[in-house]
């Protein structure tokens, strides 16, 4: 295979697809292909899919529509589609797209270079779907796209068996990883000049269950407290099924754990819950919102919401309302409920009418940005200190912005002077001066900047030559311009 083939991975979905890519690319760097030049044309296009929503289907062979004549175009260029939308599909995929080269599962991530060579010597199309998870997929190369913040798998899978949900099908059982590996993980991004980790799973607090350890993820939370240069230490998603008290004094009580917890609600209503199968109650749920804020008072707290579940009345869905009301969320992912062929809830009675949902979710959408502007208006005059992202702030300001996170998670776009050294990676405290639902501004400037090995990191990638594409392969030298990691929903459920 010549050095000089290139690769584009597409991503698709929650933030397992988003670290599910990083091993995608470093597998493809490992084998030696090289990241596309942006506006070029790749020889090799991945598609990493989602099978959550209901025109995930469509989004794919649309794209993979207007593909087709590029590929026609460009003799030698290879098509692969994997993901959850792979492993539900199969033989389906290039039944429909038969100019698709290669189709992979969530359980064999790893064999994509080995299958497009073999389908580029047989010059046919390679199917294989795994039906179990051969290797865990964070002993894989990893091209990390942000030097200053990662991803770390601390499980796989689902045993949850929520009526709307076709994860558990597409990701399997779930399967923890020994603290060991993962402290190791921590430890080397670390190393690379990573100052924020986030711990993923699709219900990271029920880890450990497969060892027998109940309190193995609130013992991590811990354990990552102790590492070295890691400042900032977040998760996703809890279930509140498993969200016990240890993990909300671990929170509390281990200083680099963030005061932000992302955690779906999906209903308010009891009898909804019961019918989605989501094993708490309103009363539950809100319980735990009360315990975390008693133990941290500054915690923002966010969810994720289904509006038009099947069977949902008018008084189900204002047990919704005043759930939101009661829970105070910095913001909500909030959805119209998606019918998903293969899951019991698409057979149930009371599909409801799509301007019932539409009307409904209208609804939610206004309560959840006044409660968002209030809890944000909270913060004015509040010192915080910020996370330096990539790339520019908002443009709404003769000044120029910059933007990052907040300790709680909270989107921040501050001002800064010409002069002012500052680099992704690092951080700036500001004062917040205004507040509106989905962000917050500081225009005062910046109060003090404290210049981090991440910052370091990031400066000496970004003087690494352009050509060689942005991202880094943990191990190996640091090259191109890393993207700032993506917020978004927790994929439990909903995309």
């Amino acid at each position: 295979m010549s050095q000089s083939r290139t690769y584009e991975v597409r991503t698709y979905g929650c933030q397992m697809n988003v670290h599910d890519s990083e091993r995608l690319s470093g597998l493809l760097e490992d084998a030696g292909y090289q990241r596309a030049a942006q506006d070029a044309t790749p020889d090799i296009v991945v598609f990493n899919t989602c099978a959550v929503r209901e025109n995930a289907d469509n989004r794919l062979y649309g794209n993979l529509g207007h593909l087709r004549p590029v590929k026609d175009a460009h003799p030698g260029m290879q098509i692969a589609v994997g993901g959850c939308l792979a492993q539900k599909d199969r033989g389906e995929i290039v039944r429909r797209a038969p100019w698709v080269d290669v189709v992979f599962g969530t359980h064999n991530i790893g064999s994509l270079p080995v299958l497009l060579e073999r389908a580029r010597i047989q010059r046919e199309a390679q199917v294989e779907i795994a039906e179990s998870l051969e290797t865990f997929p964070s002993t894989l190369p990893t091209r990390r796209e942000s030097v200053y913040a990662a991803w770390v798998s601390i499980s796989v899978g689902c045993n949850n068996t929520c009526t709307f949900c076709i994860v558990p099908a597409l990701r399997g059982k779930e399967k923890d990883r020994r603290p060991g590996d993962i402290l190791a993980e921590v430890r080397a991004v670390v190393a690379e000049g990573a100052i924020e980790v986030t711990l993923l799973g699709q219900n990271v607090n029920a880890y450990g269950a497969e060892f027998g350890d109940r309190e193995a993820f609130s013992k991590l939370l811990r354990a990552c407290g102790e590492i070295e240069g890691l400042e900032r230490v977040r998760f996703t998603s809890p279930h509140p099924r498993d969200f016990t008290d240890d993990v909300i004094a671990a929170m509390a009580e281990t200083p680099n754990v963030m005061p932000q917890l992302h955690m779906p609600m999906q209903s308010g209503s009891d009898r909804v819950l019961k019918a989605m199968r989501r094993s708490y109650r309103q009363d539950r749920f809100l319980g735990i919102v009360e315990k975390v804020r008693a133990a941290m008072p500054e915690a923002a707290i966010s969810t994720d919401i289904i509006v038009g579940f099947p069977g949902e009345t008018e008084e189900d869905f204002a047990e919704t309302l005043k759930a939101v009301e009661q829970a105070r969320f910095s913001h909500a992912y909030t959805f119209q409920y998606s019918k998903r062929p293969g899951t019991p809830a698409a057979e149930m009675e009371g599909q409801l009418p799509k301007e019932v949902v539409q009307e409904r979710y209208m609804r939610l959408l206004e309560v959840q940005e006044r409660v968002s502007g209030e809890e944000n208006a909270k913060l004015i005059g509040r010192e915080v200190e910020v996370l330096v992202a990539e790339g520019e702030g908002r443009k709404d300001s003769a000044r120029r912005r910059l933007s990052g996170r907040a300790p709680d998670s909270r989107l921040v776009h501050f001002a800064v002077d010409d002069d002012t050294d500052l680099r992704p990676g690092d951080l700036a405290t500001v004062t917040v001066t205004y507040a509106a639902p989905h962000h917050l501004v500081a225009d005062s400037g910046v109060h003090a900047v404290r210049r981090t090995r991440a910052g370091d990191a990031w400066e000496a990638r970004n003087a690494a030559p352009a050509e060689a594409g942005p991202g880094v392969l943990l191990g190996m030298p640091k090259v191109g311009v890393p993207a700032p990691l993506p917020v978004m929903s927790s994929g439990c459920g909903s995309d």
